[in-house]
């Protein structure tokens, strides 16, 4: 069976030469200069054509304003069909949209917002019923601290595990890389229940700059119970004096030498050559 090809349509001379009644179509939908260079014209049917013209509108890059003409048969004049403005290959566009629930990232909860609830959450999977025996459900609501319709799954202790383990207070922080004791033999450690008391507690030292967070037990810093600073001291000189409240007086000039006590002096050392005695009292004693 032979397969016919579509001719290519020929564009209509009218059509594609009515160039300004196309801009002229557009300006009236189109933002005041916005219609930028007239781009091409295409052939869309036999004496239908569209002209695409530049959008210069901000944030439009790649947009192309589109205008369509047709002409009735054996007529002399084109009319307007329809103006659009359609986004090119290169257009820029806008993210594929995503529903309210979907869009939110952990931390942009606020006070007062309030998730929406997922059903089949694989993070969470049914929670201890109650089996009528008061000291078998007594054991599982208090001490495991169950009786909620979900508790967490390995899935949801794995995801959380992983985040805390990357996170600011895990292993790989440069706090733990520079602590010299870790989290698990610090007192203030306070160990979560459940299973992930093997890897993770709660920091209660209010110095630690994890105070309150959940730390990875491989965690340190420098407020560790069990961590001393090396405390050292500056060497204090053994005498210090004042230069300016002393008085240099020439040997043998009858100056007496007697060592007047000051709250700035603790100690007078004569320079070689000459005897050092403290500035001579005033008249009223002072």
């Amino acid at each position: 069976m032979a397969v016919r090809t579509a001719a290519r349509v020929r564009a209509d001379s009218v059509g594609a030469s009515a160039v300004d009644l196309a801009r002229e179509a557009a300006d009236q939908v189109a933002e005041p200069g916005t219609v930028g260079e007239h781009l091409r014209v295409e052939a869309v049917a036999e004496r239908l054509v569209t002209h695409r013209f530049a959008c210069t509108a901000r944030g439009y890059r790649g947009w192309l304003w589109t205008v369509t003409l047709a002409r009735a048969p054996r007529a002399k004049q084109v009319t307007v069909c329809e103006v659009e403005l359609i986004a090119a290959d290169d257009a820029v566009l806008a993210p594929q949209w995503l529903p309210w629930s979907q869009r939110l990232r952990p931390g942009d909860v606020g006070p007062g917002d309030v998730l929406p609830r997922v059903l089949q959450d694989e993070r969470l999977e049914p929670g201890f019923e109650a089996t009528g025996e008061e000291d078998v459900d007594q054991v599982a609501l208090w001490e495991f601290g169950l009786g909620r319709p979900r508790v967490l799954s390995r899935h949801g202790r794995e995801e959380a595990g992983t985040r805390w383990d990357a996170g600011e207070f895990g292993p790989a922080s440069a706090s733990a890389q520079a602590a010299a004791a870790h989290c698990r033999s610090c007192g203030f450690l306070s160990p979560v229940p459940g299973v992930m008391r093997q890897a993770f507690g709660i920091c209660a030292n209010e110095w630690s700059p994890a105070d309150g967070r959940v730390v990875s037990l491989l965690f340190g810093c420098g407020a560790h119970s069990e961590t001393d600073a090396d405390v050292s001291s500056d060497p204090v000189p053994e005498h210090a004096r004042d230069d300016q409240l002393l008085e240099s007086v020439p040997s043998g000039s009858g100056v007496t030498t007697d060592v007047v006590t000051a709250d700035v002096i603790t100690a007078v050392v004569p320079d070689a050559g000459a005897d050092v005695v403290p500035a001579s009292p005033t008249a009223d004693g002072g």
